[in-house]
């Protein structure tokens, strides 16, 4: 893709999840999450987002098989086109949490938002790396699962069935797509150090750097707030009833 075609790709995707945001507050909208109706939107915005693109980066991989072999130069149109519209979804969604949400609040994602933009940014404009974002886009499949998770949890249908299955799927993925494919991406990083000029070994090793500790430490808080509490829960009452 040409310049102009990232530009216009990137552009097109930002009034996309803009106006799939603006559609979501037309439905319908549980009670519970009426007092933060931003919120709602806007996680529904990034669970779009999620379903959208974790597909779509299977897809790429199914459909142009020599990508996972070569990440750093082999690209199709599809992929390429697949980076520029996430980029679209994270600009959309840094403005949305700047002009809605404080600071204090939402400094956490509005950094990962600006390290996710440098680094697919860097590689839809050279061309190169293309097959490294789409790897790092597979992340997306988890995030179906914890989008829902959240709005599960705004529903107030947290200690549902559909929410404990959720749970522990969403556990499963975020292990296997999220820590293990970051685990990958570095090895990879690590083992192709001589084929990468040092600028973009340099801004990759600490995106990832960044991304991996920023997981681990939402991992520890699923699994605090949705098997480790509930288990002492559990013995609390079992201990109430004796």
């Amino acid at each position: 893709m040409e310049l102009q075609s990232v530009l216009l790709t990137t552009g097109a995707s930002v009034g996309f999840f803009r106006l799939v945001n603006r559609g979501l507050g037309k439905l319908y909208v549980p009670d519970t999450a009426q007092r933060n109706i931003w919120k709602w939107r806007n996680i529904s915005t990034s669970f779009v987002h999620s379903l959208i693109t974790g597909i779509w980066a299977v897809l790429c991989f199914y459909m142009h098989p020599q990508m996972a072999e070569d990440l750093i130069e082999t690209h199709s149109v599809f992929s390429h086109a697949l980076v520029c519209v996430s980029i679209g979804y994270f600009i959309y969604d840094f403005f949305d949490m700047v002009f809605n949400q404080k600071i204090n609040q939402s400094w956490e994602l509005l950094f990962h938002h600006m390290v996710v933009i440098s680094c697919f940014g860097l590689s839809v404009l050279t061309c190169r790396y293309v097959g490294f974002a789409v790897v790092a886009l597979l992340v997306e499949i988890n995030s179906i699962f914890l989008h829902l998770r959240q709005m599960l949890r705004m529903a107030s249908i947290a200690k549902s069935t559909v929410y404990r299955v959720n749970s522990m799927i969403n556990l499963g993925t975020y292990v296997v797509f999220r820590i293990n494919t970051l685990a990958w991406m570095t090895r990879w990083l690590v083992l192709n150090r001589d084929h990468i000029p040092l600028f973009s070994y340099t801004v990759g090793s600490v995106g990832l750097a960044i991304m991996t500790l920023m997981n681990i430490v939402l991992f520890y808080r699923l699994l605090r707030t949705d098997f480790l509490k509930s288990s002492r829960e559990k013995e609390v009452k079992k201990d109430k009833d004796m």
